[in-house]
């Protein structure tokens, strides 16, 4: 039998939108833990440097303590972060299941502000279905808190602003 045959599918979310805000707003909110706790979850250990280890927590599920953790595996300040995402227990069914899974942001200065790409990549069929079918729902509206959050925060809209 080929190995190949036996390699479950992965699937993966993407969100892609374009905010009035300069990469460098965009930037500060996706990377700042105080402002990362209003559009996601306040991670604990977070920076944005290879390597750095971090976590999140969320709500306990059977065997799973809740806890999410992540490494960040790239960084370009104002254009990428790549951070790896992993929780869930091997007891757990839907909810809390295990994902080994990447997350990656990707900003692009474009006329009038900034395109925010989001691939939360590495959901294996069937195992990771539930997860992918909530993160698929919660992602876009996480893209919009990140809009909102980066406008409160003094951000000029992009044309307005020379950086």
């Amino acid at each position: 039998m080929n190995s190949a045959a036996i390699v479950a599918d992965s699937r993966e979310i993407v969100v892609d939108e374009v905010f009035p805000h300069t990469p460098e707003k965009v930037w500060k909110t996706l990377t700042t833990p105080a402002l990362m706790g209003r559009w996601l979850m306040t991670p604990i250990g977070f920076e944005p440097i290879k390597g750095a280890r971090f976590t999140y927590q969320t709500t306990p599920a059977g065997e799973w303590d809740g806890v999410i953790q992540c490494e960040v595996l790239e960084v370009t300040p104002n254009e990428r972060l790549v951070y790896t995402w992993k929780g869930g227990h091997v007891a757990n069914a839907d909810y809390g299941s295990p994902l080994e899974t990447v997350v990656t942001w990707t900003l692009t200065k474009v006329s009038g502000g900034t395109r925010l790409r989001l691939v939360h990549s590495g959901f294996q069929t069937p195992k990771n279905d539930y997860a992918f079918r909530n993160m698929s729902g919660g992602w876009p509206k996480v893209l919009q808190k990140i809009d909102a959050i980066t406008g409160e925060n003094g951000a000029a809209p992009a044309e307005a602003s020379n950086g």
